[in-house]
């Protein structure tokens, strides 16, 4: 999810930041090249921190462990839950 969003984010933010498309009406409350750039930065953000939880995700070991019951009864039966 981090690295599609990440995609997206810099689409968004590459199209305002570039002055590719403008919003009419929107100049008046916020200024859209600066929103284009802080969309990319949060992008990149997103991008690198969706590769390193899955780097993280890939390097984590699971242990199974098999417990034997040897115990014997006193008629030398083993006991049976």
């Amino acid at each position: 999810m981090g690295l599609g969003l990440g995609i997206v984010l810099i689409v968004i933010g590459l199209i305002f930041g570039l002055g590719v498309v403008n919003i009419p009406g929107m100049e008046d409350y916020v200024a859209t090249d600066t929103l284009g750039w802080i969309l990319v930065a949060a992008g990149v953000l997103a991008i690198v921190l969706g590769l390193i939880m899955n780097k993280q995700r890939g390097e984590s070991r699971h242990v199974e462990e098999h417990h034997v019951d040897t115990r014997r009864d006193v008629d030398g039966r083993r006991d049976v839950v």
